[in-house]
């Protein structure tokens, strides 16, 4: 009996563990994955969008012209969303955080960007319906390859 004591003690101890891991992790860490199935998110997305992205990014998700080339003052263009942009290279977490916290953040503070940081614009819930509305736009190829990059990268994590 003491045996059998001693295993449910453990096996209760680990539960409580897991579970106050997870309940002591910021909320943001918990709900990074992208949603670009579901009909509300992406919607709210595509709003979210077309009022803070699209003014750079382009309506259509097509970027700025020459975007991959700096301009006279040192600034990279906006980027395209779209699948000939580099967005789909980048895991779910990193682009919340870029976009959260802004370029410079992420890369260092000398990286010129005009970028900025939308974590006292947007919720944590708009950044993730946005970026699930740019990859709910993404043929279901670059879709695929952006799902296996996300799984890798959740190994890494």
């Amino acid at each position: 009996m003491n045996r059998t004591l001693r295993v449910f003690g453990a096996l209760g101890l680990a539960i409580a563990l897991a579970l106050s891991v997870f309940l002591l992790l910021p909320e943001n860490e918990l709900s990074k994955s992208l949603l670009p199935d579901d009909q509300h998110v992406v919607a709210l997305g595509e709003t979210v969008y077309r009022s803070h992205c699209a003014e750079c990014h382009g309506q259509n998700l097509e970027g700025q012209p020459n975007w991959r080339s700096r301009d006279a003052e040192g600034y990279l263009p906006a980027p395209p969303h779209d699948a000939s942009g580099h967005t789909w290279h980048h895991a779910d977490t990193l682009l919340f955080n870029i976009t959260k916290l802004g370029t410079a953040s992420i890369v260092g503070p000398d990286y010129k960007t005009r970028m900025p940081a939308y974590a006292d614009v947007l919720t944590d819930e708009e950044i993730i319906a946005v970026l699930s509305y740019i990859k709910s736009r993404w043929p279901k190829q670059t879709r695929r390859r952006h799902d296996r990059l996300n799984e890798a990268a959740k190994g890494r994590e």
